[in-house]
Parts: structure tokens; C-alpha cells; sequence
């Protein structure tokens, strides 16, 4: 796999910007049916990256060759991305199954409860109508054996999601950070070294140094994104203030943002969730809003912790959104299932032309601990 991925990157770069832009969405597929992830794919890249020459004749053709780079990965982790979006349109459907269940649950229980007056009411028959009601009873404890597996089960895909995440975003900082460093660090002595006619060596050292800073830099942003350390060493508010000042940058949306530090004493899973809420949030912003300004606040009520996020994007219809097909339905239940999952509660405001209003309610308390 390391071999055909390092000889379709090869081709990639040689082709230049108008190459087809399938070749990568093709060794995605590969890694997929290997069963490789994320990260192994990111493993392979840098590893194809790194055999190749490490000079180029300009720094406008070096950051050419570093987009294609970048556009070709990107297409190779896209079929991966998909099964993620696959898992989540499984997990609707998990729902769907859950509702008919409890349907049934209510159906058996008042059969039970049928059974039990007639019990009373012939005692000559009691023999037959236990074994009857035992029958039942079975049902019902199976059925709701069923409705709490499904549970788990929708709460355990997020929860294993987040923790893939975590470990992703610690593997970039201890292991591919550290050997790009290190890279680094080994040309910066061979360029004090170089002393006599090596003015070319030098250049040359210098560009392949940019070349590593900001590939540190890249991996640096990615491991925030997927799991920023800042949450888990710091807490939720300096977090989402760094997230904040990223996405200004990125997007040109400013960003207002209000809390208060009790926020913090809720438990890492639910600042977690709080967060992932407001990062899905301004996602959707950047990508259907078409917003200038948006307002994310943290507010205190008697019980819980309130999250707002207001945008003067253009808006869209709420039910059409949440009952159709596009990602901005996805983006939405996910946030809804991460909210509930601890106990919260989840609301979407919005219509043309007024912009989006979502909100989020946690409880201090109550709900799935972390």
C-alpha cells in the first residue's frame, strides 16, 4: 500500500494543477478495504512525502507541489470521512428502530396488564394464564433489553468517536510534530556546517526549513481540530476562545463570545460536548451561512449551562433541513444526539433571510456523567 500511494503522489506532483483528481479517491477506497485509518493514511503520506526530492526550482513551484500534495491527500481520506457520515445515518435509523420499540413496549405492557385482570377474574384458569403472563413478561423484559442496547449503542458511536479523535490528535503531537522537529533541527546544523561554496546549499537548506515549519504548523492545526489540547489542559473557555480566533482567521467571520467560568465545573464529557456543539456550529456557518458576525455565549441557569449560537447568515427552513439529506442535516443531529446524550436539551431556530439560532441546555447534575 506504502509503495502505491508513494507512485500515485508521484504522478500527482509530475502532472501538475490540471491532473485528474481521482487517483487519490481511488487509494482511499484501498486504505478503506485494508481497513486502514485515518491516521495510517496520514503515516503514508508523510512517508511518500519524504522520498521525495527534497529541492525544487522555486518557492512558488514548492508551494505548488505542496497544495497537490494537500488536494491529493485530502481526496484519499474523503471515502473515510464518507463511512463516518455512513455511521452517523445508521445511527437515525438506530432511532427510528428505538421508536418502534418503545411502541411495542407500550403495547406489551397493556396486553400484561390485561392478562393480570383476567387472572383475577378466573381463578380456574390461573395455571395457564402464569404461564401466559410469564410469556408476556419475557417479551417485555426482551424488548426492553433491546430499547437499552440501542441506547448504548448510539451513545457508544459518539463516545468512540471522541476517543479516536483524542488519541489521533495525540499521536500528531508526540510522534509526526516531534520527527518533523527533529528534521528541522538536522538542517539547521548542516546549513552551520556548509562553509565554503555553499551559498546554493544553503538556499536550498533554508526553503526545505519552510517547508518543514509549516508542515509542523499543518499537523499543529489538525491535531487542534480534532482534539484540542487546550480542553483537556486548560478547559472549555480558553478552548473555544483559541478555536474562536482560528476560524476568524480562516473564514473572516467575527466572532463574539460571552461565558462565565462556572461552565467549568461541569464534567469533561459535558464541556466536551458543549464544545463540539459550538465547533459544529461555526462549521455550518462557514460552509452554508454566508454570515458576517456571530455571537456564541455561555449563560448560567439555576440548574444548567445554556450555549447560544447566533449567526446574520441567510437561514434556511428548519424542517426542510432536518427531514432532508444534505450534511447541514447531518451537522444538526449530531449535535442534537451529543446534547441528549448527557441529559441536555437541543433547539434550532431559523428561516430565510434571518439567520440561525442554535441552542443548547446541559444539566449540571443530572444525565450521563464523564
Amino acid at each position: 500500500m506504502a509503495a502505491q500511494y508513494r507512485a500515485a503522489l508521484q504522478t500527482r506532483l509530475r502532472q501538475g494543477p490540471r491532473a485528474r483528481s481521482d487517483g487519490g479517491a481511488r487509494l482511499g477506497r484501498r486504505a478503506l478495504a485494508l481497513d486502514l485509518g485515518t491516521l495510517q493514511l496520514a503515516r503514508l503520506h508523510n512517508q511518500a512525502l519524504a522520498s521525495l526530492p527534497a529541492s525544487v526550482p522555486s518557492s512558488r513551484a514548492a508551494h505548488g507541489l505542496q497544495r497537490r500534495a494537500q488536494a491529493f491527500f485530502i481526496e484519499a481520506i474523503t471515502p473515510l470521512e464518507q463511512t463516518h457520515r455512513l455511521a452517523m445515518r445508521a445511527n437515525v435509523q438506530l432511532e427510528k428502530l428505538n421508536q418502534a420499540l418503545r411502541q411495542k413496549t407500550a403495547e406489551l405492557a397493556a396486553a400484561n396488564e390485561q392478562l393480570q385482570q383476567e387472572i383475577l377474574r378466573r381463578q380456574a384458569a390461573e395455571e395457564s394464564l402464569q404461564k401466559s403472563q410469564q410469556h408476556y413478561r419475557q417479551l417485555l423484559d426482551r424488548s426492553r433489553l433491546m430499547q437499552e442496547q440501542l441506547r448504548y449503542l448510539s451513545r457508544q458511536i459518539l463516545l468512540t468517536q471522541e476517543a479516536e479523535r483524542k488519541e489521533i490528535s495525540r499521536e500528531l503531537h508526540d510522534d509526526i510534530a516531534q520527527v518533523l522537529s527533529g528534521i528541522n533541527v538536522h538542517l539547521e546544523a548542516l546549513a552551520k556546517s556548509a562553509t565554503t561554496n555553499a551559498n546554493g546549499l544553503r538556499r536550498k537548506i533554508s526553503r526545505t526549513q519552510r517547508l518543514v515549519v509549516k508542515s509542523v504548523d499543518i499537523v499543529h492545526r489538525f491535531a487542534r481540530e480534532l482534539r484540542p489540547t487546550l480542553l483537556d489542559d486548560l478547559g472549555l473557555i480558553p478552548a473555544l476562545q483559541s478555536f474562536m480566533r482560528d476560524f476568524t482567521k480562516r473564514t473572516g467571520v467575527r466572532v463574539r463570545f460571552t461565558a462565565f467560568v462556572g461552565v467549568e465545573e461541569l464534567s469533561g464529557l459535558k464541556r466536551t460536548v458543549l464544545y463540539r456543539v459550538a465547533q459544529a456550529a461555526l462549521t455550518n456557518v462557514a460552509r452554508h451561512a454566508r454570515a458576517t458576525r456571530v455571537k456564541v455565549s455561555l449563560r448560567r441557569f439555576p440548574d444548567a449551562v445554556g450555549m447560544e449560537v447566533k449567526d446574520d447568515g441567510v437561514g434556511f427552513e428548519v424542517e426542510r433541513v432536518l427531514f432532508g439529506r444534505g450534511r447541514k442535516r447531518l451537522g444538526l443531529l449530531g449535535m442534537r444526539e451529543r446534547v441528549e446524550m448527557v441529559g441536555g436539551s437541543f433547539a434550532v431556530e431559523s428561516a430565510p433571510g434571518r439567520g440561525a439560532t442554535i441552542r443548547a441546555q446541559i444539566p449540571f447534575a443530572n444525565g450521563l456523567k464523564g
